[in-house]
C-alpha cells in the first residue's frame, strides 16, 4: 500500500482538478449555487469513494442529470430536492440491497445514447445564454429561439457590461479545451483542459478588470448546507414528487452502473460489484439530500481520468473528494473570482461531447429502429422534457421487441388424403398475428380437415389458438374439421396448459 501511495496521490490530484471545474458548473447548469455541486463532490470522494463497488469509479454531480433538477428547482422549489434526493437515495439503497444492479443495466444501448445527446443538447441551448451572462429559458425550444435576442443584447461591442465579454471568455474557455485535447503533449496528458480554459480566462478577466458575472461561493462551506426539514418531507405525498424521485433513482442508477462498466474496460483490476455501487450510490444521495446539495451519480470524465492518470485501488477517488474539500476551505477566495461565462463554457463543450454521433453510426448495425429510437429520444427531450423522452425510447424498445417475437410464416399446403390441407406455422404466434392468420383461414375451402402441426413454434399464445377453435366452430356445420398436434391442445378444456406453449421443448 505505501509502494501504490504516490500513484494514488498523482492520480487523486488530477482527478481533483477534473472535478473542481465540473462541480461548479454542474451546479449552475442545474440552477443551484456552485457550492452544492462542492458538498455533492465531497459525498462523492470521501463517503461513496469508501464504500463503492466500482473502486476506480469517481462519483459526483453529473451533466446528465442537470436538465432534470433545473426542471424540478423550477417546478418545487429548491427545498424540495433534499426529500425527493432522499427518497431517490433510499430506493438505490434498496435495489442494492435486493440485488437489482444487473437490472438497471437492461436498457438499450440506443435509449441511452440518446437520453445522453437530448440532455447535451439542451445543456448546449441554456448554457448559451449564460455563457453571455444572460439568464437561460425554462425549456429547450425556449432557450433556441430566445438565442437571438441574447446574442444581440450581447453583440453592441461598445456597450460594456452587455454579455460579450462573458461571451469572449466562454467561447476562449471552449477554445482552449479543444485545443487542449487535440495537441496535449504526451507527458502533460493528465492536466484537464477544463481546467486549464477556466484558469486562463479567470486570469485575463482578472487583468482586464471585466466586469462579467462571477462564481458566488460562501467563504464557510457550512453556509451552503440547507439541512433537510422534517416537515418537507410531508410533500412527498404530493404524486408528481414521487415520480420525480423515481425517475431520479432509474436515471441515476442507470448511469452509473453503465459508467462502472465502461470502466472496467478501461483496466484489467478488480471488477465492479453493481449491487455495492448501487448500494452506495444510494447512501450517497441520501446524504446529498439532507444537507441540500446536488444528487450524484458515477461519473464517466472523472472515472476515466481516474484510470488514465494511474489509480489502481480506491484511493484516489477518496483523496479527490479530500482535496475538494481543502480547497473550498482554505482558497474560496479564489473560486470568486472564476467568471460563470467560463464554467458555461465548460458544460457547453460536454454537452457537445454528449452528442455522440459516433454512437449513432455503430447502431446502424443493429438496423434502422436503433437508429430511430436515439433520434427520437433525444427530440423528444430537447423539444418536451427528460423524462417524456425516456419513456419513448423504452416504448420503442418494446415495440421493436415485439414486432420481432411476433414474426410468424404462415403456408397452406395440400396433404396426399383428398380434402385434407395442412397449416403450417413458423415462428411465433402471438396475437399480433391474428389479422394475418385470419385471412388465411378464410380462405380454407370448405369440408376441409386441417392439421396444425406446432412443432415449428417456439411460442403459441391463447389468441391464436382461441382463433383456430373458432375457426372449427363456425365451419362444422360444413364439414369442416381442425386436428392440431400435437392432440392434446385440440380441446377447450386444456385451456390453461396450452396458452403458453414451448413447443418442441
Amino acid at each position: 500500500m505505501k509502494a501504490a501511495l504516490p500513484r494514488e496521490l498523482l492520480a487523486s490530484v488530477v482527478v481533483f482538478l477534473v472535478a473542481l471545474p465540473l462541480c461548479m458548473g454542474i451546479a449552475i447548469a442545474s440552477g443551484m449555487p456552485p457550492a452544492k455541486g462542492l458538498i455533492t463532490g465531497i459525498i462523492g470522494g470521501l463517503v461513496v469513494g469508501f464504500l463503492a463497488g466500482s473502486p476506480l469509479q469517481v462519483s459526483g454531480p453529473a451533466a446528465g442529470l442537470a436538465v432534470l433538477v433545473f426542471e424540478l428547482v423550477r417546478q418545487h422549489g429548491m427545498a424540495m430536492l433534499g426529500p425527493i434526493l432522499l427518497l431517490a437515495g433510499l430506493l438505490q439503497l434498496l435495489a442494492g440491497r435486493f440485488r437489482l444492479g444487473c437490472w438497471f443495466r437492461v436498457t438499450a444501448p440506443a435509449v441511452v445514447y440518446g437520453m445522453l445527446a437530448g440532455i447535451g443538447v439542451l445543456i448546449v441551448l441554456s448554457r448559451v445564454h449564460v455563457m453571455f451572462d444572460s439568464a437561460p429559458q425554462p425549456s429547450g425550444l425556449a432557450n433556441l429561439l430566445g438565442f437571438p435576442q441574447t446574442l444581440g443584447k450581447a453583440l453592441p461591442l461598445e456597450a460594456p457590461g452587455t454579455g460579450w465579454q462573458a461571451g469572449a471568455l466562454g467561447l476562449g474557455t471552449i477554445a482552449i479545451m479543444w485545443g487542449w485535447e487535440r495537441c496535449k503533449p504526451q507527458r502533460l496528458r493528465f492536466v484537464p483542459g477544463a481546467l486549464l480554459g477556466v484558469a486562463a480566462m479567470t486570469a485575463i478577466s482578472i487583468w482586464l478588470a471585466l466586469p462579467v458575472n462571477r462564481v458566488q461561493v460562501p467563504a464557510d462551506l457550512s453556509e451552503a448546507i440547507d439541512w433537510l426539514r422534517p416537515a418537507d418531507l410531508m410533500n412527498l405525498a404530493d404524486p408528481s414528487l414521487l415520480v420525480a424521485a423515481l425517475a431520479l433513482a432509474f436515471i441515476a442508477s442507470a448511469e452509473t452502473l453503465l459508467s462502472a462498466a465502461a470502466v472496467d474496460r478501461m483496466h484489467n483490476g478488480q471488477r465492479s460489484d453493481f449491487d455495492r455501487e448501487l448500494s452506495a450510490q444510494g447512501v450517497g444521495n441520501m446524504l446529498c439530500g439532507v444537507l441540500g446539495a446536488l444528487p450524484m451519480t458515477g461519473v464517466i470524465v472523472r472515472s476515466s481520468a481516474n484510470v488514465q492518470a494511474g489509480a489502481q485501488t480506491r484511493a484516489s477517488a477518496i483523496l479527490h473528494g479530500l482535496w475538494l474539500l481543502a480547497f473550498v476551505v482554505a482558497m474560496s477566495r479564489v473560486l470568486q473570482q472564476i467568471p460563470v461565462a467560463s464554467l458555461a463554457g465548460v458544460l457547453v463543450f460536454t454537452g457537445i461531447k454528449l452528442v455522440d454521433f459516433k454512437a449513432f453510426r455503430g447502431l446502424g448495425r443493429y438496423g434502422r429502429m436503433p437508429m430511430f429510437t436515439y433520434a427520437a429520444t433525444a427530440l423528444t427531450i430537447v423539444f418536451t422534457d427528460l423524462l417524456t423522452g425516456v419513456l419513448l425510447g423504452f416504448a420503442l424498445t418494446l415495440l421493436k421487441l415485439a414486432l420481432k417475437a411476433a414474426r410468424l410464416k404462415i403456408s397452406v399446403s395440400s396433404l396426399e388424403q383428398a380434402g385434407h390441407l395442412e397449416l403450417r406455422l413458423s415462428g411465433a404466434a402471438t396475437f399480433l398475428k391474428v389479422p394475418a392468420l385470419t385471412q388465411v383461414l378464410d380462405g380454407i375451402p370448405a369440408g376441409t380437415t386441417l392439421h396444425v402441426p406446432l412443432t415449428n413454434l417456439s411460442y403459441i399464445d391463447h389468441a391464436c389458438l382461441e382463433l383456430l377453435e373458432d375457426w372449427e366452430r363456425a365451419n362444422a356445420a360444413s364439414g369442416s374439421q381442425l386436428v392440431i398436434e400435437p392432440r392434446g391442445l385440440k380441446r377447450r378444456t386444456e385451456g390453461r396448459a396450452r396458452t403458453a406453449v414451448g413447443v418442441g421443448s
